[in-house]
């Protein structure tokens, strides 16, 4: 049976890897935008590639070395692989399969008239590489490259070649996951000089030989699982979509008012500290203070003043509080009647409660009968800080009515709070917080709702909730 395990101990880290003489031979399985350029820039780098489609057109275009798509390039590469023996192709996958060392799997998966994924192409190639492995005695890596919901590698094409060929993964055959972030009309620039090479695998044999190939274009690859690595594909064109939609609702916004988005969007991208890097890009606890709530609601004013739908921007405050109310619904589910708030400030470093989620999160359970006890770094009973007076925001006033009323209920150390209650809610990171949760989870078996990633490993508690992980 398969082992879900093995592949989940490789880390996502990048990993060095030596270039190699030795190049295992490639069979191609779909010959469409990936697959053809797949086909074409591995026989560059030197493999022996063998290309499957049951298009014979597809087949035909590629075994007389031109692109049966229009990309850059490809036309040259593919001529070049065919006349220095390099490049075959066949319609005849089982044969393929048996006469490679790899198999890379680029089959279409195209929308389902749910509207979710379909796999039917990937069920279909699967069973075919399966009985290609049951006569066949050498070790076969498989690599997925589609677009794929998290879980397919494992519990699709796995599984399936599993019970065709009769073989164990991970042990018979391997099977990898590595998402391609090739642009259509640069794909052979992008092959060459990848953003980063992602790795997911059941197995270190498998993982190695698939950074070797990838070793003369990224030779520190990310290794990582294979759900994280389908995910990975899903995220980063979904990111995409998103900034393309975020840069039209600029322009639109900029053009009701008589501004050069262009302008904006130059001074815009410059800032590399914060607007284009990691920063606010950790799943977390909701946005709060006194910048970024009130300023959503400024633009989406304007929007309206002016006539214009942003509905991106519009609904940047229901999703935040989508996630306040995840936090909620997390407490509820415990049972307790006792909660313990660990941080109020809507960030660590200040007493600043403005517009801050841990408030909100204290207001839906008091409306709700439980009792509240919390702690700050820097805000006590005696200096409850960061009610400021200026603020006008629609929350304003009973926010800082709220932070009043907590004042009869501080603690004046984190243990105390941990010590009382049922259940504890973290709401910054900070390693005093994180240890005493820690020792609840375990003395008292306290259960702890974590909606900041206070833990770099997380608790195997039984007891530990992330809010997203």
């Amino acid at each position: 049976m398969l082992d879900t395990t093995t592949h989940t101990a490789l880390t996502a880290k990048r990993q060095p890897f030596a270039v190699i003489e030795e190049r295992p031979s490639i069979s191609v399985i779909g010959l469409g935008y990936v697959g053809a350029v797949s086909t074409a820039c591995l026989a560059n780098l030197g493999h022996q590639v063998i290309g499957v489609d049951i298009d014979p057109g597809k087949v035909s275009a590629i075994s007389s070395g031109q692109s049966p798509i229009h990309e850059t390039g490809l036309g040259t590469l593919l001529d070049e692989g065919v006349s220095a023996g390099r490049i075959t192709a066949t319609n005849d996958l089982d044969r393929a399969v048996r006469s490679t060392d790899v198999t890379f799997v680029s089959v279409g998966t195209p929308t389902a008239e749910d509207g979710g994924c379909d796999i039917r192409y990937i069920e279909t190639a699967a069973r075919g590489i399966g009985m290609a492995l049951r006569s066949k005695d050498a070790f076969h890596v498989v690599v997925m490259r589609c677009s794929i919901p998290p879980g397919t590698t494992l519990g699709v094409m796995a599984r399936t070649i599993e019970e065709v060929s009769g073989k164990t993964a991970g042990q018979e055959f391997g099977v990898c996951f590595n998402p391609e972030f090739l642009r259509e009309g640069v794909a052979i620039d992008d092959f060459h000089a990848p953003p980063k090479t992602v790795i997911g695998a059941t197995d270190a044999r498998s993982s190695n030989i698939l950074a070797r190939i990838c070793a003369p274009v990224d030779q520190a690859p990310i290794l990582t699982s294979i759900e994280t690595a389908e995910m990975v594909k899903y995220v980063d064109n979904v990111w995409h979509a998103a900034k393309v939609c975020f840069a039209n609702e600029v322009g639109r916004l900029c053009k009701s008012r008589n501004v050069d988005s262009h302008q904006v969007m130059d001074v815009f991208v410059q800032d590399t500290k914060l607007n284009l890097s990691s920063y606010y890009l950790r799943p977390g606890f909701a946005y709060g203070g006194s910048c970024l709530p009130k300023e959503v609601r400024a633009v989406a004013y304007l929007a309206g003043e002016s006539g214009v739908s942003l509905p991106l921007i519009e609904n940047l405050g229901l999703s935040n509080q989508e996630q306040i109310e995840t936090a909620v619904r997390m407490v509820r589910e415990t049972g307790a009647t006792r909660v313990g708030i660990l941080g109020l400030s809507f960030k660590p470093g200040t007493d600043d409660l403005r517009e801050s989620p841990a408030l909100e999160v204290i207001a839906r359970l008091k409306a709700a009968g439980l009792e509240i006890m919390a702690h700050d770094p820097v805000i006590t009973a005696k200096a409850p800080g960061g009610v400021q007076p200026e603020v006008r925001d629609p929350h304003g006033a009973r926010q800082a009515a709220l932070a009043k009323e907590l004042g009869c209920r501080f603690a004046d150390t984190p243990e105390a709070v941990t010590d009382w209650s049922d259940a504890i809610v973290v709401t910054q990171k900070n390693v005093v917080y994180s240890n005493v949760a820690q020792m609840a989870m375990e003395q008292h078996d306290t259960p702890v709702i974590d909606v900041v990633r206070a833990y770099e490993d997380c608790p195997t508690s039984k007891n530990y909730h992330g809010i997203g992980w």
